[in-house]
């Protein structure tokens, strides 16, 4: 029996997609085709050209289509790819909500438009992903099929990313391993290392990842004068993460808005403790002083004061940090979750090829 084909429209680069589409091959023994937008989204103009794309984006989808013949598609985000998931003819369609909201940035002169996107998206598509609590919240606002969502993370490697103890429990030593973007808050970070170097508090901070912002950040650790304990990595391979996590007692995140971070899973489950902002995002996986830090965007001093805190409180640390592997092993097994994703997915191609054969 031939392998049932997935067209998977989204950008294949991400991480987040990588994981997807591994998933479906590993587990659901399904053979990936991908299609994506070429122009990027970076500047005013690619923005522009970027929507010229998007134009003529379903004829090429569809030329792909008649090729390839999936037995499915899926998109991730509930506008753009989401919106030509359900325009493209194949049945069943299964999109995915990113973040919070799809509906970003929130100024932007197309969010009239994007509703209306979205909207049609979410009333055509057979399944919705949501990948946490926090996005269901504007679903419901929405007024979505709450019985077309599938609320679950996609879970990460815990094989990969192990509990083993950590090397050194005398002096914080965190790691920040999101995209050095603006969103990211790195200079807050930063500036809170800056304050705990001022108490006489020794510490180690790996930055992991490559941006615009590298340079900019580096001299700012200059200006606090931290620089010799700052690590810039830049771009590693991922392969190395789980070294480094294991290398790190803390995991520091401070961005403005949050979905599901896979990011925060791979640190839970390496017992490092979560210090991140107190956004919805984070909120459904973290309480604050029970399994980590909740930390109000841009305070730099409440930023260095609950690190000083957790880190004094070594013994509730070390409790916090045992809850949150064995969350992340019943909640966030990648194996696990995977294995439910496929199977939906089976049932559905099957459900529609049962309503074809009937007409």
């Amino acid at each position: 029996m031939a392998k049932r084909k997935i067209l998977f429209l989204g950008e294949t680069y991400r991480a987040d997609a990588i994981t997807w589409m591994n998933g479906l091959k590993e587990f659901g023994d399904f053979e990936i085709i991908s299609w994506e937008l070429k122009t990027s989204n970076n500047t005013f103009f690619s923005r522009l050209l970027r929507i010229c794309e998007f134009s003529t984006a379903l004829l090429q989808i569809k030329k792909l289509i008649k090729k390839q013949q999936p037995d499915m598609v899926i998109a991730e985000r509930t506008t753009s790819y989401g919106f030509l998931a359900t325009l493209s003819g194949v049945k069943p369609v299964a999109i995915a909500q990113q973040g919070r909201t799809d509906l970003w940035p929130e100024k932007s002169i197309l969010l009239p438009l994007k509703k209306i996107i979205q909207h049609y998206a979410f009333e055509k598509a057979d399944l919705i992903h949501a990948w946490g609590p926090v996005m269901t919240i504007s679903m419901k606002k929405a007024n979505v099929d709450m019985n077309k969502v599938l609320v679950l993370p996609k879970g990460i490697n815990l094989e990969q990313f192990g509990n083993k103890k950590k090397t050194s429990t005398e002096k914080i030593t965190a790691i920040v391993t999101r995209s050095l973007m603006p969103e990211y808050r790195h200079e807050t970070i930063l500036k809170a290392f800056g304050i705990l170097n001022q108490r006489g508090i020794d510490f180690e901070l790996t930055i992991v990842g490559d941006g615009k912002l590298l340079p900019i950040l580096k001299e700012l650790a200059t200006k606090l004068n931290i620089a010799n304990k700052v690590n810039f990595t830049g771009r590693i391979p991922n392969t190395k993460l789980p070294e480094l996590l294991q290398q790190s007692n803390f995991y520091i995140s401070m961005p403005i808005t949050e979905g599901v971070s896979a990011s925060l899973f791979e640190a839970m489950a390496s017992n490092c403790y979560p210090v991140v902002t107190d956004i919805p995002g984070n909120q459904s996986w973290i309480k604050h002083r029970k399994n980590g830090q909740l930390i109000t965007i841009n305070d730099t001093e409440m930023l260095a004061d609950e690190l000083l805190w957790s880190f004094e409180n070594s013994e509730y640390r070390n409790g916090a940090i045992i809850k949150n592997r064995k969350f992340v092993e019943e909640n966030a097994n990648y194996k696990t979750n995977m294995k439910i994703i496929v199977d939906k997915y089976h049932e559905l191609i099957n459900a529609s090829k049962t309503n074809t054969d009937k007409f």
